[in-house]
């Protein structure tokens, strides 16, 4: 009994730690940064600059999202959405998340700098940085515009890619950081619709709590329509073809649609509708990227 209460101890406390690194929001860092380097060869990616950069990168986002908890512990307890979270909950206490962090940190820049390159290093630092401190500590409480200005730390992943192949900073690269920093917005107002009493109560001035519901529905809409016209920017530039454009085409049909409805139609379910597609649509146009890249390899081979 005595082993097997302590065996159960042990995995509840790893699963503490693995939940402070925001695991699903790492995934999504950790597989644009992966298409961007598919994306910065015209073949594969050395593997060994692959395995260590998707590492590091993972390291680092991961450091991120736990220095996040804890900064944000006093307002996590105040919020539905996040009062369950470990350091909330005692699981955890604030110097062990610290010293956590610290290592995921470390270790994560010394992947990229030591078997990567400098400038990934550097790049995934000045990411952790903005999220972790700028975002969290300062504009995530100090304007509505948060997430607008806040966003280009979670654009940064497809570039950290591409550069942890290449060695340096290519336009399509920052394509790839556009449709990100503009995608960022009505995803994530889409969440803070159906959250506003959430973000209302631990005092975070989220555009719906500072402008209201149909203000926030509208800018969704406007940053919709935005990112239909971004994302086209790949074909007309070159960077990828026909499957691209036609799988981008439908995903943006479908984005437009929860958009208009989410706008003309006050419903409580379209909110977190909107957000789960938002996901999916992430998901769906980087994979379309990577397979439109390598469709001319496999026709040929």
């Amino acid at each position: 009994m005595t082993t097997t209460a302590t065996q159960a101890g042990l995995s509840d406390r790893l699963h503490d730690y693995y939940e402070l690194t925001k695991p699903r929001v790492v995934m999504l860092i950790v597989f644009t940064a992966i298409v961007g380097m598919f994306l910065a060869t015209p073949d594969l990616p050395p593997l060994n600059l692959f395995l260590l950069g998707t590492l590091g990168i993972a390291l680092c986002a991961a450091s991120a999202a736990v220095i996040n908890q804890v900064v944000d512990r006093q307002i996590d307890a105040r919020m539905a959405r996040t009062s369950q979270r470990p350091i909330v909950q005692g699981h955890v206490g604030v110097a062990q998340a610290y010293a956590f962090a610290a290592v995921l940190g470390v270790l994560g820049a010394a992947v990229l700098v030591i078997w990567v390159n400098a400038l990934t290093a550097w790049l995934t630092l000045a990411s952790l940085v903005g999220y972790a401190l700028v975002y969290t500590l300062y504009l995530k409480r100090a304007t509505p515009q948060n997430i607008v200005i806040g966003g280009a730390s979670g654009a940064a992943p497809p570039v950290l890619g591409w550069v942890a192949v290449t060695g340096e900073i290519h336009a399509h690269a920052l394509l790839l950081f556009l449709i990100i920093f503009v995608w960022t917005p009505p995803h994530f107002w889409a969440l803070a619709i159906d959250r506003r009493e959430d973000y209302a109560r631990a005092g975070i001035p989220m555009l719906p709590v500072t402008h209201g519901d149909r203000y926030t529905r509208l800018q969704i809409l406007c940053y919709t329509v935005l990112l239909t016209l971004v994302t086209l920017l790949p074909f007309l530039t070159g960077m990828s073809g026909l499957v691209y454009l036609i799988a981008v085409l439908g995903l943006n049909g479908g984005f437009l649609w929860y958009a208009v409805r989410l706008y003309t139609t006050p419903s409580s379910p379209l909110p977190m509708q909107t957000f789960g597609y938002s996901i999916l649509y992430l998901m769906g146009l980087f994979t379309a990227l990577l397979v439109d890249h390598y469709v001319p390899i496999l026709v040929l081979g």
